[in-house]
């Protein structure tokens, strides 16, 4: 298997679980990951929050732990990496404010690599509109917003996942066994037992 460079794009808030696990495991299974969030360098870190399912109408927010990041935004091309990752949390909605990350998402999009995105990480890729077509999972709350954009909303169980072409996407952390087996599975990573 081939090492794949991939960009992970987070701001400030992002889902703790949402950052951190496909971080490690994208690690841990050889490929070079790199962490950027705008206006900040290698060594910066972000806020996470951590959301959680407690039996109320929607999700609760506690606040997590800081995220090191381990690349400059300001150093980032599209064309030096394989892949992008996008993790949830509040992080996408101020994303997508921000043009040089829409225009990031986009030349991804536009050169038909990988792209996983998980819980409201789908809200950065309508705000890029780079998803009108395609079957798009995402937090449940974010389902208006995928289906502006011009998608099929999935409405999957939380620990479910979808691909659809380039996209890897999931409604939520508890989808990381399904979403990363299928971003893996997009990027041709192979483990053996």
């Amino acid at each position: 298997m081939a090492a794949k460079r991939i960009l992970l794009l987070a701001g400030d808030f992002v889902e703790d679980y949402e950052i951190m696990v496909p971080f490690q495991m994208l690690l841990m299974v050889g490929h070079t990951v790199h962490a950027v969030s705008p206006g900040k360098a290698a060594g910066d870190q972000i806020a996470t929050a951590i959301h959680d399912f407690e039996g109320h109408q929607t999700y609760s927010e506690k606040r997590g732990h800081n995220f090191t990041l381990n690349a400059a935004y300001a150093d980032v091309k599209e064309g030096d990496y394989d892949a992008l990752l996008i993790p949830g949390g509040r992080a996408p909605e101020q994303l997508g404010t921000d043009e040089s990350v829409l225009d990031l998402v986009r030349a991804f999009a536009a050169a038909g690599k990988p792209i996983a995105a998980v819980c409201h990480g789908p809200q950065l890729l309508a705000a890029a509109g780079v998803i009108a077509g395609r079957r798009i999972s995402a937090y449940p709350a974010c389902r208006a917003e995928v289906m502006l954009a011009g998608a099929d909303y999935q409405a999957l169980p939380m620990d479910g996942a979808i691909t659809d072409g380039p996209f890897v996407t999931g409604p939520a952390w508890p989808a990381h066994p399904a979403w990363i087996a299928q971003f893996l599975k997009v990027l041709g990573t192979t483990i053996e037992a």
